[in-house]
């Protein structure tokens, strides 16, 4: 049994909402001459983007700052309430992690995402996303948007080099092929002809052709970087150029195979109008909820959620290890996590200036500017709604396997 032989895929339209609803089936799984039905598995392995940091935020975020609309979790609901799914359920073990890199995923680390696979439960597919931290994309976003570290952030320019210079290394694509080789070889795919690895892109940030962006600024500080065409431009093509990369990787994995064993989604154009800096929008722009990705603080956009989140508004203890100028920085690095990262750089910042000002021109006091870990981290991730145009083009690619 293949893949697009385990979901079965039609399209609705729901007038309330007014957008498209791939529905999703189990199909019986034949075991000799005996057929029954049985809930199909999966995984889902990864990065931030992949665990959907921030949205659905209910006030019980995990220490992976998983989100409840992750489109793995979004996934997991169309099979879990799926027709001739009531027997024995859909079983989903969800290991995405914000931070996380391809050594967290590989096996031999204490917290190898591979290694706490459950393989005695059904394993049918696993979604993979994951490549951003490993080429250096908190730096990018730190050194040419935010400037959490303010004028020690870097340059723009180079931290935009090192993740071409670390794309361009053969190192990222072995280190890729090698971890999509040791999670077949973990979930024994010799025994599972169907079973398929789909692994997904990212997406372009910017709108980079309009002039209104040129003046505006998303750094966290007074006066910060300026959105310039040029900026956006060279962006627009780090991310094009990942993808890119995945997809080479994911083609060179095949071709080791009889049969392809990784499928790879580029959900890219499904963002098309839904990016930062779209003609007429002044950023930031709070209240826009056609803006598919997050900016710092700022609402989910969910069409049934409400525009307050809730435990992210939270702010910390000023006595923090996390915000503590003298001793944040190593623990920050060591778990990837933007928000973390973020939180330590604007404390070592207001440390070494004390009257540096925010964007909104406040002079603010330590105690009322130190959010949660997920308000800063979330930022330049998807909001749900662009959770959900991933798991689209998701299914529009597994309905694509047999055609």
């Amino acid at each position: 049994m293949r893949l697009c032989d385990t979901v079965v895929f039609s399209a609705s339209l729901s007038a309330a909402a007014g957008w498209a609803l791939p529905h999703v089936s189990i199909w019986s799984f034949q075991y000799g001459s005996e057929s029954q039905n049985v809930g199909a598995g999966f995984a889902a392995l990864g990065d931030s983007y992949s665990a959907g940091i921030g949205t659905g935020i209910d006030g019980n975020e995990n220490n992976c700052r998983q989100g409840q609309h992750a489109y793995p979790q979004l996934i997991f609901s169309d099979l879990s309430s799926s027709p001739g799914n009531d027997n024995n359920g859909t079983s989903f073990h969800f290991l995405s992690c914000t931070g996380s890199t391809t050594e967290d995923i590989l096996s031999g680390r204490s917290d190898s995402q591979i290694d706490r696979l459950n393989t005695s439960l059904p394993l049918d597919f696993v979604l993979l996303s994951v490549g951003g931290n490993d080429l250096g994309f908190f730096e990018v976003m730190n050194a040419c948007i935010f400037r959490f570290y303010n004028f020690y952030s870097g340059t723009c320019s180079t931290a935009l080099q090192h993740a071409v210079d670390r794309l361009g290394n053969t190192d990222f694509e072995t280190r890729m092929q090698v971890l999509i080789e040791a999670l077949l070889d973990a979930v024994y795919w010799e025994r599972k002809p169907w079973f398929k690895i789909t692994a997904v892109g990212y997406a372009r940030f910017f709108d980079e052709s309009t002039e209104e962006c040129d003046e505006m600024s998303l750094g966290v500080w007074w006066r910060g970087p300026k959105l310039k065409r040029e900026l956006r431009k060279r962006m627009n093509q780090l991310v094009l150029a990942v993808n890119r990369n995945l997809e080479n990787t994911v083609r060179l994995v095949n071709s080791r195979y009889a049969t392809d064993k990784v499928l790879f989604v580029d959900y890219d154009e499904a963002f098309e109008g839904y990016r930062f800096c779209e003609p007429s929008v002044k950023e930031p722009d709070y209240g826009r909820l056609d803006t598919w990705f997050f900016l710092v603080g700022a609402p989910d956009n969910a069409r049934n959620g409400t525009k307050r989140d809730l435990q992210e508004r939270d702010t910390l203890d000023p006595r923090s290890s996390l915000v503590d100028p003298a001793s944040c920085l190593d623990a920050a690095q060591r778990s990837g996590d933007w928000g973390e990262m973020a939180l330590c750089y604007m404390a070592m910042s207001k440390a070494k200036d004390p009257t540096l000002r925010l964007a909104n021109g406040d002079l603010v006091s330590e105690e009322d500017m130190w959010y949660v870990p997920t308000y800063y981290g979330k930022t330049f991730h998807p909001r749900t709604r662009g959770h959900e145009a991933i798991r689209d083009k998701v299914y529009e690619a597994w309905a694509k396997l047999e055609q």
